[in-house]
């Protein structure tokens, strides 16, 4: 793990104790997304309240750090630039969540826009009793407004449906530190598979409930999607609703890591693209999951 601070003068980096000061922290891992950091960090600069952003490069080859670090100046951003080396989200994760200083925090995407009241919607959320972590739902860019309102009326019905599953990816995510910390955090000694992001909250509702709102949502960047899938089965997502209350870490550590072991959907499969590989199976934890 490697800290920039190179590029940053004493006076433009504000000490890491003086950002207990601060409400949020947001996690930004990135690999090779020099075309999307800059809108996504201009989005995140328009959010309300104070925060830091820590930027995560997963081991760029392009030039998607230079960029993260000149969105920020652009824009005034109380910023960390760190760079984890060991490929994939989770072990990215892991290292950003270790220089958290602030209460909450949140994961983000480096290809999703965030609109200005985000992170105080979901401040709003984990205010309430018992709430560990809140999650946001996805709209399409350019979405109208009845439709917004459409999607979050049928988003929050199906939340009360199945209120013990996460129905929030990672780019969309939201927790009390403490809690996520309690939990174990992000670990690929643990999960280094995809859909870290469903294991995360199973792991933290442990302890609370996950909130969601009607104004809690976030916009994919329009991409081209050039990989094969990364997704678990439609089997497997009904095996998850069925098995979510009463038998969570049977499903994940018996049943799901096991078959995404064998499809080789590890954490640093979310890296790939048809103009990039992937760096193969020595790069799965040592360890076994459990």
């Amino acid at each position: 793990m490697y800290l920039d601070l190179d590029p940053v003068s004493t006076h433009d980096m504000p000490r890491l104790d003086a950002r207990n000061q601060r409400t949020w922290s947001i996690l930004l891992p990135f690999f090779n997304e020099r075309d999307y950091l800059a809108a996504t960090i201009a989005s995140l600069a328009r959010q309300t309240g104070s925060m830091t952003l820590i930027l995560i490069d997963n081991g760029s080859t392009d030039d998607s750090a230079t960029i993260a670090r000149a969105a920020c100046r652009d824009h005034g951003v109380d910023y960390l630039l760190i760079t984890e080396p060991r490929p994939g989200k989770v072990a990215a994760l892991r290292t950003g969540l270790g220089w958290v200083r602030t209460p909450l925090v949140a994961t983000c995407d480096a290809d999703t826009l965030y609109p200005p009241h985000y992170l105080a919607t979901a401040e709003a959320v984990l205010a309430k009793p018992g709430r560990v972590a809140a999650g946001a739902y996805f709209v399409a860019p350019g979405v109208a407004n009845g439709t917004l309102r459409a999607t979050a009326r049928l988003f929050l019905t199906v939340v009360r449906l199945l209120p013990h599953q996460s129905h929030a990816g990672g780019a969309g995510q939201t927790f009390r530190t403490s809690a996520l910390r309690a939990a174990g955090g992000f670990d690929p000694d643990r999960w280094n598979y995809v859909l870290e992001d469903h294991e995360i909250i199973h792991r933290v509702m442990r302890t609370g409930t996950m909130g969601y709102a009607q104004d809690l949502w976030c916009m994919p960047s329009p991409r081209e999607r050039d990989r094969d899938s990364i997704r678990w089965t439609l089997f497997e997502r009904l095996v998850y609703s069925a098995a979510a209350p009463w038998a969570g870490d049977w499903f994940f550590y018996s049943f799901l890591a096991p078959r995404l072991r064998r499809r080789r959907l590890l954490s640093n499969r979310i890296r790939e693209r048809q103009y990039q590989h992937l760096e193969g199976p020595a790069f799965a934890s040592p360890h076994p999951v459990f």
